[in-house]
């Protein structure tokens, strides 16, 4: 399995990740975000395309701007994938310790 997951990657950068927790905790216009960052509008709206491409946000049209929301879609995907990479991080875990056991037997 790979674990080079978009939304892992583009969560890697510490910027990136705070425009998505505020984005979380409620939508928010480019704008808004760039008050409450110290990032210029341009690199604002380039982490949120990043985010957008991860499929983590969406945005919404507003007038003359874009108010950006989560994408549950997207999240859900994220989950499906921490899942799997959880299910296989046990499976060989169990498999480990199963082989442990036979050759102590």
């Amino acid at each position: 399995m790979s674990y080079d997951y978009a939304g892992m990657v583009a969560l890697a950068d510490p910027t990136r990740r705070k425009v998505f927790e505020l984005v979380a905790e409620k939508p928010h216009s480019v704008a808004e975000l760039t008050r409450a960052l110290p990032v210029s509008q341009p690199a604002i709206s380039q982490h949120l395309k990043v985010l957008r491409e991860a499929q983590l946000v969406r945005a919404e049209a507003r007038g003359a701007s874009n108010v950006y929301h989560l994408d549950r879609h997207g999240l859900g995907l994220m989950r499906a994938w921490i899942d799997r990479m959880w299910g296989d991080a046990l499976e060989a875990f169990k498999q480990e310790i199963d082989a442990t056991k036979e050759q102590k037997e």
